[in-house]
Formats: structure tokens, C-alpha cells, sequence
């Protein structure tokens, strides 16, 4: 319920970003199409899905690492684990390290990974933050443009200067990557054990103007594919990861399946609609993947519709009219139609617990918002993720890939 009340302040906006409003140019060089040349080369020539090497027991061939590594001696990629933070039998959200400062050793600082934003921002000098800060004054590199920094997510708002200075992930560095050095952030990022955030969306809906760390290292030739992926945990604190220029094909257990992004803001694909028990639930609406979500949220009307389909499912008691109920010893079938491609959801996910102590109805992960609010949109978050292995491409127009991951045969 706290997460539902954040999302209508992270996507406040998102009936302006899907107009294309007040959004910032991306620039040009994130559109060249020999990009595409880069994605291919790295999915072994297969632009289509990965078939045959995506699969957790396969290695790649001599030739397909060859034609990984052959574009750019100096590209590379590197593979951050996350830590999954559990709420009873509810993955809350994923966060990684990053290390900031351009000195030996850089200070590595917890951020949450989240795909529905585009702004990275950590504490300096914030008099309420309980988490560990950055110490700029320990790097040399350090520069705090004095501009202001606000910007509202699905936990909470933050606000301070933007600065800058060399941020990186494992191996792979970027000097003077803007980010909000935040000197007030809400009670809600105290709650957690994380220090900042780090945005992965396209930087056309970042608060701070500048591109995103991922994005520069496309422009700088830093990564040898301009994609990350990422892997997400059910109920394992350890084990999750994200992968920077790069796939891990121990993740991953069938064939790629690739969504166009139709709105380079989020990472938005068409919402087609949904199969419930069978029955077609109809769609048309853009959907933001995005792992800073705990859930799937869709408008009101939608929400009903599926749960609809569902027998003994309705509203949920003792809550308020977003969320609904089904009974626990059934097994709903439910799949999500994205981009014109069927993916199932689990129902480990959906299931988010009893309603009630005692109670014969579980919650269900598919909630409703208001439908003025919600209008054309959908938000899908680790909830469906969890069972999909998912890449994040700016090549062949930007678009979405997801395979079957390992989960699914745990």
C-alpha cells in the first residue's frame, strides 16, 4: 500500500512523458545505427533472439566470443550482484554497489537499480540521511555545480546540488557523470538499506538533464554492446545481478524474445492485454518495465477486468478498491501480452500472501489505480520480472528482450 502511494508520485507526470512533453533531446549519438551492428555482433549474429546460446548450460563458441569482444579492444562489460531485499515472501526491491570517486580506491555506495527512472543521486552532507554518504571531500574530482536537484521516485523525493564526478561499476568508469548530490531525502529512503539510486531509463525524462551513466558509456565506447541485462531472485537475498555491455548466459534458459520500445522516456512496450484462464483480456496501452516496482499496476478498469476472469476472485476485504483477492488454493493461469509476444507470470508472484490471518484469499499482485491517473499506462515491476531474464537495448530503435530465467525451473 505504501509502494501504490509512491507510484502515483513517481509517474505524476507520465500522461505529459507519454505526449512527449517537457522532455529532454537524447542525443544523437544513442540513434546511430551502427549500434545495431554492436547488438548483433554480442547476440552472436542473431538479432532475433539468442537460440542456442542463451541456453544455462551452453557455453559460447570461440567465433561468438570473438565477435563479442572483436568491435572495440577497449569495450567490455561488467556484472554487478544486487542484494534482494524481502519483506515475508515479497521481493521489495534490488540494489547493487557503485563506486564514486576518481581515486584507488572508490567509495562503494548501495543503490537501488531502477529501469523507471533516469537519475543517479547519492547523500553529501545530508543532515537526515541514516545511510552511508559519499565523502566528496576525500575525492579530488569532485564538482558540485551549485544547480539545484529535485526529483520525486516511487519511494519517496530527495533534493540538492547536481555534481559530478567519476562514478563506475567494476571495471567500467565514467568521468564526470552528473549525478544529484542530495543534502535532504524522505523518510521512505531511511527506511531502507540503501544509500542512493541509480536511473536507467532514457535520460529524455531525467530531472538532472544529463545522460545516463549507461549512456555515456555507449557514447564513450566504454561497454561492447549497448545493452544491460538483468537477473532477478525470487526469496534470495543473494544472487540477482545486473550486466553492463553484456548478458549472462547462465541466467537465461530459452530463446529471446524482443519488444520494441515505442516511447524512448521509460522503457515503454505495448501493453496488448492480458490471458487470463484462457479468456483474451484486451489492451492498448504503454507500459513502463521497470525494476524499481515491486508490482504490476494497471488502470482500475483493466485491473477488474482480469481479476473478472478469475473464479471466486474480487475485491479484497479490509483494503482499499485497488486491490483484489482470489482464492489460495487456486492456481490462476495468467499471462501478460506485451509487444504482440504471450509471457506467462508465476503465480509465486502473483500470490502476495493471505489476505487476513485465517483467511481462504490471497492477495493478488495485479493492482488498480484510478483510471483518469492510469489512462493508456501500465507499470510492469519485479513481480512479473522475476520470470523473465531481461535485456535493455538502445539498438534496432531501442527495444526490450526477455527470456525464460532459471527461476522458472527452480
Amino acid at each position: 500500500m505504501a509502494e501504490l502511494k509512491a507510484i502515483k508520485l513517481k509517474y505524476g507526470n507520465v500522461q505529459d512523458v507519454i505526449a512527449g512533453k517537457n522532455l529532454v533531446v537524447l542525443p544523437d549519438a544513442l540513434s546511430d545505427p551502427r549500434l545495431d551492428g554492436l547488438s548483433d555482433a554480442a547476440l552472436t549474429d542473431t538479432p532475433s533472439n539468442l537460440s542456442g546460446f542463451a541456453l544455462s548450460k551452453s557455453t559460447p563458441t570461440s567465433q561468438q566470443v570473438k565477435s563479442f569482444f572483436a568491435m572495440n579492444a577497449a569495450a567490455q562489460s561488467a556484472t554487478d550482484p544486487l542484494t534482494d531485499e524481502i519483506a515475508g515472501n515479497i521481493d521489495l526491491q534490488y540494489y547493487g554497489p557503485v563506486g564514486f570517486g576518481n581515486e584507488t580506491h572508490p567509495q562503494q555506495l548501495s543503490v537501488i537499480i531502477d529501469t523507471g527512472s533516469a537519475d543517479l543521486w547519492i547523500p553529501v552532507g545530508c543532515g537526515d540521511c541514516v545511510n552511508r554518504q559519499y565523502e566528496a571531500n576525500a575525492s579530488s574530482t569532485y564538482t558540485d555545480t551549485g544547480n539545484s536537484f529535485n526529483v520525486t521516485y516511487g519511494s519517496g523525493n530527495v533534493g540538492g546540488t547536481l555534481a559530478h564526478d567519476t562514478i563506475g561499476v567494476g571495471s567500467l568508469k565514467i568521468d564526470k557523470q552528473y549525478f544529484g548530490a542530495v543534502t535532504h531525502v524522505s523518510s521512505d529512503f531511511n527506511d531502507d538499506p540503501i544509500s542512493g539510486l541509480i536511473g536507467l531509463s532514457f535520460s529524455s525524462i531525467a530531472a538532472s538533464g544529463e545522460p545516463t551513466f549507461f549512456e555515456n558509456l555507449i557514447m564513450q565506447d566504454k561497454v561492447s554492446a549497448p545493452f544491460f541485462s538483468v537477473y532477478l531472485t525470487r526469496g534470495k537475498a543473494n544472487g540477482s545481478t545486473i550486466t553492463l555491455g553484456g548478458f549472462d548466459v547462465s541466467k537465461a534458459e530459452g530463446p529471446l524474445t524482443w519488444v520494441p520500445v515505442i516511447s524512448k522516456t521509460y522503457w515503454t512496450v505495448q501493453f496488448d492485454g492480458a490471458v487470463v484462464e484462457g479468456k483474451n483480456v484486451t489492451g492498448d496501452l504503454h507500459a513502463a518495465i521497470d525494476t524499481g516496482t515491486t508490482l504490476i499496476y494497471l488502470s482500475q478498469a483493466v485491473a477488474s477486468s482480469i481479476y473478472a476472469n478469475i473464479p471466486g476472485a474480487g475485491p479484497a476485504a479490509n483494503y482499499d478498491s485497488n486491490f483484489f483477492s482470489f482464492p489460495c488454493n487456486s492456481s490462476p493461469t495468467i499471462s501478460l501480452l506485451l509487444g504482440g509476444h504471450d509471457f506467462g507470470l508465476d503465480l509465486q508472484d502473483f500470490n502476495l500472501g493471505q489476505e487476513a490471518d485465517g483467511s481462504k484469499n490471497c492477495i493478488g499482485g495485479i493492482v488498480g489505480m484510478d483510471d483518469a491517473f492510469m489512462e493508456g499506462f501500465a507499470i510492469i515491476g519485479d513481480e512479473f520480472l522475476k520470470s523473465w531474464y531481461s535485456v535493455y537495448d538502445y539498438s534496432h530503435g531501442a527495444r526490450v528482450g526477455f527470456a525464460p530465467n532459471i527461476n522458472n525451473a527452480q
